[in-house]
């Protein structure tokens, strides 16, 4: 078996060192790629922006052959760029086929994935953090919604997103941060509508759609006030300790984190809007002052919050 590589292509312990430094890419423990005779593959273009977007992207070039294998606690969505013969292998199924430049292949976190092939090829592959697909599923109202594992198949407007996010990644992110997220939330949010299949019956351990539209409407109307946890338990039946575990299994993040994200989404609808103070803006979405709002518009968006003042 070969060396553990991250998605950069550098060897496991030199990846954590890189990944604490540049953020290149996250949850990739068990992933290995490395070309026909062994060798690590080129890197054209690895990594992620400033921010919590959840998507880091990897652009590689093999040689002779390629070999993947990985049991991601990302979700992993490849797109072969030059026609091949691939043999690939999902979760114990396997299908041997010649792929076209531009078919995707997608394996969901936590599932055995793997690929070989004998021919020089390029890929884009971009690892999405579960929890970010999760809460896009649930603001569609759809909290059951799972990613749907497939070994081929085609999606050309996902594909532009990668290729966009790879040219990005090469040129050390000539658009900024502000054009990332959006882009990665434009991937995200194609995932969650094409390549996500829903449940009939609430799935048992996750808060249901009405559950959550309840929370939802909760939080936007007392978003000007301190939130407890114990108050979203009791509206959705729960006690607090079981609620916040079923909460972020559902949403993809935990109670707090998620009442923080829709304060920073009206305050930037409210910035955008040009008609009330910085400070004004704080108050009315729940933040303690304006600094407090910046700190968390830098954490989430990488940027510093004048970047969205007209």
């Amino acid at each position: 078996m070969p060396s553990a590589y991250d998605l950069s292509g550098a060897p496991r312990n030199a990846a954590r060192t890189r990944l604490s430094e540049k953020n290149t890419i996250i949850g990739t423990d068990e992933l290995y790629l490395v070309q026909q005779d062994g060798s690590l593959p080129t890197t054209l273009a690895a990594g992620s922006a400033p921010g919590e977007s959840g998507v880091s992207v990897l652009r590689t070039r093999f040689r002779d052959g390629v070999h993947f294998s990985a049991r991601p606690r990302q979700h992993l969505i490849w797109f072969q760029l030059s026609k091949m013969r691939i043999e690939c292998r999902r979760a114990g199924r396997k299908l041997t086929q010649e792929v076209s430049t531009g078919s995707l292949a997608i394996c969901p976190a936590g599932i055995d994935c793997a690929a070989d092939a004998e021919e020089s090829g390029d890929a884009i592959l971009v690892a999405v953090d579960p929890g970010q697909l999760a809460l896009a599923t649930a603001e569609d109202s759809a909290p059951e919604a799972q990613l749907t594992e497939r070994l081929s198949g085609y999606d050309n407007a996902l594909l532009e997103l990668a290729r966009s996010l790879a040219v990005e990644s090469a040129d050390d992110y000539p658009n900024g941060p502000l054009f990332w997220n959006a882009a990665a939330s434009a991937f995200i949010g194609r995932l969650a509508d094409r390549h996500t299949s829903g449940h009939e019956s609430q799935i048992r351990g996750r808060l249901g759609k009405r559950v959550l539209e309840r929370l939802r409407d909760y939080i936007m109307a007392h978003l000007d006030e301190p939130i407890e946890v114990a108050a979203l338990a009791d509206l959705a039946g729960r006690s607090r300790y079981h609620f916040s575990r079923v909460f972020s299994r559902s949403v993809g993040i935990s109670p707090h984190r998620y009442v923080v994200h829709l304060r920073l989404q009206r305050a930037l609808e409210l910035i955008r809007d040009g008609r009330s103070s910085l400070a004004e803006i704080a108050a009315q979405t729940g933040f303690a002052d304006q600094s407090h709002l910046s700190r968390w518009v830098r954490r989430v968006h990488g940027v510093p919050l004048t970047q969205f003042v007209r």
